[in-house]
């Protein structure tokens, strides 16, 4: 069976469906393929989805801010009611506990230019606003069998509250809304369909094959595959131009019950960004959080060489290891003797900030190595690369002047080569904090 449409875009996560839903508004006919069985079930449905605005570059910063704004206009973002079942923006603050790696002064600037609204707090303002917390600083993160880790802190810290920062109900219904909008468009979705071959003619893409024998003809393929989206690459026979590297990392989130003082006045408690001993925390409604890690220097990280063989359940030496990180940040927080959570497998770029570009595939764009912390700007990423899709079809040279994006709900600018193929690598903080 042969099919042609405009555009093809590989991988159904947030990502993916963000991108087949603004082509598709765009005027063009879209087809999104993805090998697992329906929207947003890889590693979208493992995100902490969170929204925060802490980044190390200007168009970091601006994209996260442009994306709160699309969350928070949810319905008209998706071109639907809440009848339709929605998710949630839920504002529940964001602090940023204070630490070397990742200094006010290096944010705040930024923060002032995008005007991003923001508390400075110190650990008097920190204690009194979030009783739950213990202000003591770690610094640096130690392992769990450390005869450090437990040693008294050095200091007393504060941070950076961005009152506006939150995290968004249900990542998986997000990525369904988003299909559904692309569908009401005319994108059609192939799920169960994995691509075994790109096909190319005289330096150009041509479209997909699938493994079932049919062929998508399309002039233009977007990889949104996610950890799958080097093996992609490579069918392509592209990325050997690339500056930056992607592959795949496994990692886990825990739930665990939410602890006394955390919660305040029956609302959610704040997300805490704790670099300081390599965790973060959220709320997951009003009786539970949930605790991932920062990739501290302590800690192995989890390469793996094929996203299809990684387990996704919670391991115990990693739940005990940031949940007893958590606990030491709070208190009253109880590590229980069974693991509780899920594990996910991300594309991580080299400097932990994604790639949203064309390659020397004419034809052939990459969203990709979103580093488990571009949900949250999963709506623009659409609207990225549908900018960048139409000025380079119609001939512009990204690679010697970069398109620019104009934000639609801040009248941002966003200047698409920062986060080129071809970028140095950014200065971030070398963690999913980005």
């Amino acid at each position: 069976m042969a099919e042609t449409v405009d555009a093809v875009v590989v991988g159904g996560g947030v990502i993916g469906c963000s991108t087949g839903f603004e082509l598709a508004r765009s005027g063009l006919r879209v087809a999104v393929v993805d090998k697992l069985g329906g929207a947003g079930q890889g590693s979208t449905s493992a995100s902490s989805a969170i929204v925060r605005f802490n980044y190390s570059t200007l168009d970091g910063v601006v994209a996260a801010w442009e994306s709160k704004h699309c969350w928070e206009r949810w319905s008209e973002h998706v071109e639907a009611t809440a009848r339709d079942g929605l998710v949630d923006y839920v504002r529940t603050g964001v602090v940023f506990l204070d630490v070397p790696q990742a200094p006010r002064d290096r944010v705040l600037p930024l923060f002032d230019q995008v005007g991003v609204p923001y508390d400075e707090w110190g650990a008097a303002e920190l204690a009194r606003n979030i009783p739950a917390v213990d202000t003591g600083s770690h610094w640096p993160p130690k392992a769990l069998d450390d005869e450090a880790f437990f040693a008294d802190a050095v200091a007393h810290l504060g941070g950076l509250h961005t009152p506006d920062g939150g995290y968004v109900s249900d990542p998986q219904l997000a990525a369904l809304n988003l299909a559904s909008a692309a569908e009401k468009r005319g994108t059609r979705f192939f799920f169960n369909a994995e691509v075994t071959d790109v096909i190319r003619s005289g330096g150009r893409v041509q479209g997909v094959r699938l493994s079932d024998g049919t062929t998508l003809s399309a002039a233009v393929v977007v990889n949104a595959a996610g950890p799958w989206s080097g093996a992609l690459n490579q069918l392509a026979g592209v990325g050997s131009e690339f500056a930056i590297r992607v592959r795949p990392m496994r990692q886990e989130v825990h739930q665990v019950a939410a602890p006394a003082g955390y919660h305040q006045s029956g609302a959610p408690g704040p997300v805490i960004a704790d670099l300081d001993l390599g965790t973060y925390m959220r709320a997951e409604g009003r009786d539970f959080l949930l605790v991932g890690g920062t990739e501290p220097e302590c800690d192995p990280l989890e390469w793996i060489d094929d996203p299809d063989r990684a387990d996704l359940r919670a391991t115990v030496p990693l739940f005990n290891a940031q949940v007893t990180r958590a606990a030491r940040r709070l208190p009253a927080l109880r590590v229980p003797s069974r693991p509780s959570g899920i594990a996910g497998v991300y594309d991580v770029a080299d400097d932990w900030t994604p790639i949203y570009d064309r390659t020397d595939l004419d034809g052939f764009y990459v969203a990709i190595g979103t580093s488990g912390n571009q949900f949250k700007n999963a709506p623009l990423v659409g609207r990225l690369m549908t900018t960048l899709v139409h000025e380079v079809e119609a001939g512009h040279d990204h690679d010697t002047e970069p398109v620019h994006h104009t934000c639609e709900h801040t009248g941002h600018v966003i200047n698409l080569g920062s986060f080129s193929r071809k970028r140095p690598p950014s200065e971030s903080t070398g963690t999913v904090m980005g």
